[in-house]
């Protein structure tokens, strides 16, 4: 807990710092804000977004009128840390990692909201795009939040997502943005909106997730993630009857009554059904080799709930604590699989994002967090 206090803590002094060197308290004026001696005052915006686990589609075919439907949990770390304020000028500033896409949700977001500009952005740390985690959504509704929040309008991370071209087919992403924990999504039906989240359990919270990225791969995305869809043969409806059965029966209720074996279970079980079905697609049921291989020897180890996120090359596994976890991490180590592998032991997300204004610093913080943020 003290580990993840101070990775949020820097984050925050480092978005801090750059909002009041960058964009500063105080701007000069720009139409639509009260003057005072040529300067206006500004409140800076903080959004801190937690990454998310895909842990598995429940049915492809869309036989019953709904597609895909999934499984997603909230954790804590990857972040994405961003800050905004009014900026002087004319056109929108946006500086940090993640420039051309944060700069495209702006500028969407203040046309579909209408909204009097610029404003700058500063984008301080950023989930690995591409990486299976969510990435794009998350910077999507942590830009639009900002927005909102510095212009002291309501949060609508489900209304956004559409607005922005998110949640096309999950509605996982603006879920876990709101609240966070492990969600299913009832599927893709013919609203124009994400799809509805259907069920919410708070995950426990002394498992761990060992995250296993390869920042040398990356998923499929874009124009050929649609085309990979569109290639797959039909999902099997057998398959998709058995998903959602370890999904209702066997998944769920694990986490309500803390049992890691059974959660795990259903967890690798779905997963290589999924997996099964994208391989043609992206090479085996593991994009990556070396993810793929880490997996393994996780298996064999004794982990619980092997698997791959969205379409990787993230892989992840469950373990019961911080220990057992990171006993895990060191026998990937010392088996020689960590190699050109980025390995972290983390935990689950128990809260949906934090929105925060900051008027002096880190001091005379003003909140307007998701659903249980923590």
């Amino acid at each position: 807990m003290e580990v993840k206090r101070k990775k949020v803590l820097q984050c925050a002094m480092a978005a801090s710092a750059t909002c009041l060197g960058g964009c500063n308290l105080l701007t000069h004026n720009t139409p639509g804000h009260a003057m005072a001696g040529g300067f206006v005052k500004t409140d800076v915006v903080r959004v801190l977004a937690p990454a998310r686990l895909h842990l598995g589609f429940l049915d492809m075919s869309g036989s019953l009128g709904r597609t895909f439907g999934g499984i997603g949990l909230g954790i804590a770390e990857p972040l994405t840390c961003l800050t905004l304020c009014h900026a002087a000028g004319r056109a929108h500033s946006i500086t940090g990692m993640e420039g051309r896409r944060a700069a495209r949700y702006l500028e969407a977001i203040s046309h579909q909201l209408a909204l009097p500009g610029p404003f700058s952005l500063h984008v301080s740390q950023a989930i690995p795009s591409h990486a299976g985690l969510g990435s794009g959504t998350q910077l999507a509704l942590s830009v639009a939040a900002a927005v909102r929040h510095l212009q002291k309008l309501p949060l609508d991370p489900e209304g956004d997502a559409a607005r922005l071209g998110r949640g096309l087919r999950s509605g996982l992403g603006a879920g876990l943005f709101r609240r966070g924990g492990l969600m299913v999504d009832g599927g893709k039906g013919s609203r124009d909106t994400p799809p509805p989240i259907v069920s919410h359990l708070q995950f426990p919270s002394d498992w761990r997730v060992l995250l296993v990225m390869d920042s040398n791969d990356e998923g499929i995305h874009g124009a050929a993630e649609t085309q990979a869809f569109q290639r797959l043969p039909p999902f099997p409806e057998g398959d998709a009857a058995r998903i959602c059965r370890l999904t209702l029966m066997q998944m769920l209720p694990c986490v309500a009554e803390r049992d890691i074996e059974g959660f795990g279970a259903a967890v690798h079980e779905i997963q290589r059904m999924v997996g099964a079905h994208f391989a043609p697609a992206q090479g085996g049921v593991f994009t990556s080799p070396r993810v793929g291989a880490a997996m393994a020897a996780l298996d064999a180890m004794g982990a619980h709930g092997t698997g791959q996120s969205s379409w990787g090359p993230t892989g992840f596994a469950f373990a019961d604590s911080e220990d057992t976890a990171q006993n895990l991490r060191r026998g990937l180590v010392g088996r020689g699989l960590a190699d050109g592998l980025d390995i972290r032991v983390v935990a689950a997300r128990g809260g949906g994002a934090v929105v925060e204004t900051v008027s002096h610093g880190l001091e005379g913080m003003e909140h307007d967090r998701m659903e249980g943020a923590r």
